[in-house]
């Protein structure tokens, strides 16, 4: 009767494992969000990431030639080992001269994605003094340098995607909106975009018109809160309406989204925030 009772309970133990082990991960983080935990100890953040239930990542460590000091094939690898999927990449330093090399090691690496994150080149400028972005050159200009690096990205296996702040939805100087300019003339073969619902809704527009007017263009989300001051949240702590937005997911063509927070308050780490933010996603509806 004991080994009996014995055996009952060993095969319960297996059960509640298995059911464990195959408990299935959910969503996507931006890596900018622990960008300075990243810098430490990049090993054991990532398995922190991964034991947190997140199943993608989206690097923002790029510098010489290496992922936050691994190499394309060793990043891979680790990403592997700790069971994270690399979907997209940020690089704000890439030059019509750098793209060859850099995009040749964010395949090797085994990103699908290579996202353009600011104006490249010069082309964004920053104001300390009231904390604000802004871009110089012209809508045209940025696009022609977007369809180029994009066509270089075709050529190297990936997707290039341009990632919208604020700024981008606001008049320029000549009248221009630039997201606008880029969504009408970039060519969707080479050029598609990365939404970043914070920056859409501190801009005052609305991520649905934009799903209806160019639909299937914005193929990865960043998904942060707002609070009520107008600082960054983790997700379901602030007030952006994520289940109106994410009803309207096949119109906009996401296949992806990532949860990014870009700085944290009163004492929250950014370790914490995201586990906040991953308990909040099944309850809005995000697989």
């Amino acid at each position: 009767m004991t080994s009996k009772i014995n055996l009952i309970l060993f095969l319960l133990v297996c059960t509640v494992i298995s059911s464990c082990n195959s408990q299935e991960k959910v969503g996507g983080l931006a890596l900018y969000t622990v960008r300075d935990a990243m810098g430490v100890d990049a090993k054991e953040t990532l398995k922190q990431i991964a034991n947190t239930g997140y199943k993608n990542i989206e690097a923002a460590g790029y510098k010489d030639g290496k992922f936050y000091n691994m190499t394309p094939e060793d990043f891979k690898s680790f990403l592997k080992e700790v069971e994270l999927n690399p979907i997209s990449s940020h690089h704000s330093s890439v030059t019509l001269e750098n793209a060859d090399k850099m995009m040749a090691d964010v395949k090797a690496a085994g990103f699908t994605y290579f996202v353009v994150p600011i104006p490249p080149m010069g082309m964004f400028q920053y104001n300390n003094k009231n904390n604000t972005m802004s871009m110089k050159g012209t809508a045209l200009e940025l696009s022609k340098i977007l369809d180029i690096l994009g066509k270089k990205a075709n050529a190297a296996g990936l997707e290039l995607l341009y990632h919208n702040h604020d700024f981008e939805f606001q008049k320029n100087s000549n009248g221009v909106v630039i997201i606008d300019y880029l969504l009408e003339n970039c060519d969707p073969k080479y050029v598609n975009f990365q939404m970043d619902l914070f920056w859409v809704t501190k801009a005052g527009a609305d991520p649905l018109d934009y799903f209806k007017k160019y639909p299937g263009r914005f193929i990865i989300w960043h998904v942060k809160d707002m609070d009520e001051q107008g600082r960054f949240a983790p997700v379901g702590e602030g007030s952006i309406d994520f289940a109106r937005i994410l009803a309207q997911k096949e119109t906009s063509g996401m296949k992806y989204y990532m949860v990014e927070q870009d700085a944290t308050y009163d004492d929250l780490k950014p370790l914490e925030a995201i586990k906040i933010s991953h308990k909040a996603l099944n309850k809005i509806g995000f697989k």
